[in-house]
């Protein structure tokens, strides 16, 4: 979790550079020195800028919400309360109003998520549906949000790019047996929503912190740039459907469940400037989960109280937002068990299931990012290949 600063013009693309632009020296490094380089770039750690200030608004945005709900006890609309919360992460850098009118747009975005995700939740039993079927109808339905929120964001020019967080908001709240009273669920979504803006602009009452209040310039698309939303929206499309559809498929022969992990998993690598970028990313992916369940089980061993729980949470964003810049890797080792505290925290289950289900789903969505991401570039050298003529005699 955690953003770039937006730059007027520049876009970090992710699946549209292998759609449709040449191989490049990073993306076809020579042979012998891609391993070496990936090897050393997966494990380094960038610079850091000041990150605990964005970082200790996230915790905190996380933490009060939460920990209210703990004291009302009402944890079955933490959920609710832990999406809202997402909006203190875009805006990361900015000046207090550029970071407000990013944030709101941001903010009422995961809202009509949420909603939507609420009112799917209720279409299996009020259409009659059984358990096979509606899991198949969520998953057609996170696939269109995979690829609507993509191409929204990259519309208003949010960062963290993609639509990540709205496919695990999506699928998380649907998938949730037992929902609350809707009014409810949307009531305290909100509420985290506006405390989250309000941390946003907080460090504006230190004059030191203090930075102009302008009014951030008004987006102008180009056509290169509406095609790239369109092309990046498409990708998205594909790695959260196919992922989601394997998931769903292997999990109903093999016994595991939680298929939208996989589809968070694959679109992972589709946020990076280059193909060798990407392609770590989904591999960070696979070995930041696996180390973060190590800290998930010394964590469940404890047997944590609820309010324990949610300062663990607010621990595990500040950090994530701590290195999700600087060290994909290492921040997954906080959002690992950041994610799975949060659904044990709602939907109570076994912690063996739990962490078996997440290594297996993020296995299974890396692995289709990654080639996604590989696929255009493999399509485009099959096609350059020059065919084979009969040999001369």
């Amino acid at each position: 979790m955690g953003t770039c600063r937006a730059v007027p013009g520049v876009r970090a693309v992710g699946f549209t550079r292998n759609v449709s632009a040449a191989a490049t020296p990073e993306s076809t490094p020579k042979e012998g020195a891609a391993p070496v380089k990936m090897l050393a770039e997966m494990f380094s750690i960038a610079p850091g800028n000041k990150d605990h200030h964005p970082a200790l608004r996230c915790a905190v945005g996380v933490f009060v919400p939460l920990i209210t709900l703990v004291l009302l006890g009402r944890l079955d609309l933490a959920i609710f309360a832990s999406f809202g919360a997402f909006t203190g992460i875009y805006g990361r850098g900015e000046p207090h109003a550029v970071r407000f009118v990013l944030q709101l747009r941001a903010g009422l975005l995961m809202l009509l998520v949420i909603l939507l995700a609420a009112l799917a939740a209720r279409m299996g039993p009020a259409w009659g549906l059984d358990a096979a079927a509606h899991t198949w109808l969520l998953v057609l339905a996170t696939t269109l949000v995979a690829g609507g929120c993509s191409v929204t964001i990259s519309w208003l020019r949010l960062r963290p790019a993609g639509s990540l967080f709205h496919i695990f908001a999506f699928a998380a709240i649907a998938s949730i047996p037992n929902q609350p009273p809707l009014w409810q669920g949307m009531l305290v979504a909100v509420l985290t929503t506006v405390f989250a803006l309000l941390i946003g602009f907080s460090s504006r009452i230190l004059p030191s912190h203090r930075t102009p209040w302008a009014r951030p310039p008004r987006i102008r698309r180009t056509p290169a740039e509406k095609r790239t939303a369109w092309l990046e929206g498409f990708g998205y499309l594909v790695a959260a459907g196919l992922a989601g559809s394997l998931a769903t498929w292997a999990g109903g022969r093999l016994g595991f469940g939680h298929n939208y992990w996989a589809m968070v998993a694959a679109v992972v690598p589709l946020v990076g400037h280059t193909t060798r970028h990407r392609v770590r990313r989904g591999i960070q992916r696979i070995i930041g989960t696996v180390l973060g369940l190590l800290v998930l089980a010394a964590v469940l061993l404890v047997g944590l109280q609820p309010w324990q729980t949610v300062l663990v949470m607010a621990l595990c964003q500040f950090g994530a937002e701590m290195f999700i810049i600087r060290q994909y890797l290492v921040a997954q080792v906080f959002v690992t068990p950041l994610a799975l505290v949060s659904t044990l925290l709602v939907v109570p289950t076994s912690a063996s299931i739990l962490l078996r289900d997440r290594i297996i789903e993020t296995v299974i969505g890396a692995a289709v990012g990654i080639a996604v991401v590989l696929a255009p570039g493999a399509w485009r050298r099959l096609r350059r290949r020059p065919e084979q003529g009969p040999t001369a005699a």
